[in-house]
């Protein structure tokens, strides 16, 4: 076949798969709703920082914005999120013996783990939405490092997967 006649299938190609798809785009995103309201998230742990809701809110209005058309508003979006930090926990995964009976076994990794439970409100299909669904992830780090020189970075991994998760869950459908 000559590259003109090809070029033609491709293209007839590209718009039957983009038009038998009419909720669906190619983001992903499986809603009607034009806005999205996400209401501050609070931080109700005790070990984590005192910015995390903050931090947390923010870039999930930012996830929001960048991976779908949806507008984020300030009230009555057609969706409509809210939720609280509930877990900032950090627990030895690999304890290992020190050899001596004397001193006590320490860990040589550690696990941060993040959860956030997740009220959503669907008011363009309001069976999608949910209530106090739960969202956790974590990240493993060496204890010869520092925690508080890994800490920004293990977060920002954490809130990376459940940002995908908790748009996964609502707004695509997975």
């Amino acid at each position: 076949m000559n590259l003109k006649i090809k070029t033609s299938l491709l293209f007839l190609f590209f718009l039957f798969i983009t038009q038998s798809c009419s909720v669906y785009s190619l983001s992903g995103v499986a809603t009607t709703a034009k806005t999205v309201t996400i209401d501050q998230f609070f931080n109700n742990t005790d070990l984590a920082p005192a910015n995390m809701g903050q931090t947390f809110t923010n870039r999930l209005k930012d996830y929001y914005q960048q991976n779908s058309s949806l507008k984020v508003i300030v009230e009555n979006g057609d969706l409509h999120l809210e939720g609280t930090i509930s877990e900032y926990r950090i627990n030895p995964i690999a304890p290992v013996s020190t050899g001596n009976p004397n001193d006590p076994n320490i860990a040589a990794l550690s696990r941060l783990t993040i959860a956030v439970k997740v009220t959503y409100e669907d008011t363009t299909v309001p069976k999608n939405s949910f209530k106090d669904r739960s969202f956790s992830f974590y990240k493993d780090f060496d204890n010869s490092l520092n925690f508080t020189t890994v800490q920004e970075d293990l977060e920002k991994k954490v809130f990376d997967q459940i940002l995908i998760d908790i748009f996964n869950a609502t707004v695509a459908n997975w």
